[in-house]
């Protein structure tokens, strides 16, 4: 499939989740090349060692980028050269600083413009639109955070379902325009954006589910619910 394409998780998937099958199907590569950007967790040795197991090199042809202790010169054919980019979750807000320290915010935008598959949960989900709700200010608690890449309009509530302060400070923020309006999605959700439009909402999980948000015309908060696709585990 041919364009260009965002996929955007909720959080909670592990790599046997069959939407990373679907986004590796979006590539239509029969090896994908997959680029890991784990800065949102400090560049983790665990996550990255993580990253290797679950996608070897039999099936895939798998890289990271570190930008901590950064050994790429050219960021730029580096990312311009992968089928898919997997953003870590983690820290929304130290993700972007450091991104745009090193202009991979500006490469990101060309890959994604190139067909370059662009996914994450997470942070790896916030960081593609305009805003969204973040902990990176406090644990536990869902801030205001109107400085995403843009590449998506409107803002993303992740953990909608699993973490109990992004609800009601999502309606909030909304509400009080702090964040324009947007998508909140559960954990085991995904929306898979083709260009800038909502092409399908994918769970891996009967309960889970994805919204649009936006203020009603009597002040009030309206969730509207997309239409589901659920997926269904690959047979042993």
């Amino acid at each position: 499939m041919s364009g260009s394409h965002i996929v955007a998780m909720g959080g909670g998937q592990w790599p046997d989740d069959p939407i990373y099958r679907f986004i590796f199907d979006l590539c239509g590569a029969a090896r994908p090349r997959v680029l890991y950007v784990p800065t949102a967790l400090g560049d983790a040795d665990r996550a990255v060692a993580a990253f290797y197991r679950s996608f070897p090199a039999h099936s895939f042809e798998p890289n990271d980028l570190a930008l901590f202790h950064r050994t790429v010169e050219d960021l730029r054919s580096l990312v311009l050269t992968q089928d898919v980019v997997f953003v870590s979750g983690g820290n929304t807000l130290n993700l972007l600083a450091i991104w745009r320290a090193h202009g991979l915010d500006e490469i990101l935008r060309e890959a994604w413009d190139a067909g370059v598959v662009l996914a994450g949960g997470s942070a790896g989900a916030n960081c593609w639109f305009e805003a969204s709700t973040t902990d990176s200010y406090l644990l536990g608690r869902a801030d205001p955070l109107p400085d995403g890449l843009g590449l998506v309009p409107g803002s993303f509530c992740p953990h909608f379902d699993s973490e109990p302060s992004r609800r009601p400070a999502y309606h909030r923020l909304v509400g009080e325009g702090a964040l324009p309006p947007g998508i909140a999605c559960d954990d085991l959700a995904a929306v898979h954006f083709a260009g800038t439009d909502v092409a399908e909402v994918l769970v891996s999980d009967a309960g889970a589910g994805a919204w649009r948000v936006e203020p009603g015309a009597l002040g009030d908060i309206v969730e509207t619910p997309f239409e589901l696709r659920g997926l269904e585990a690959a047979s042993t």
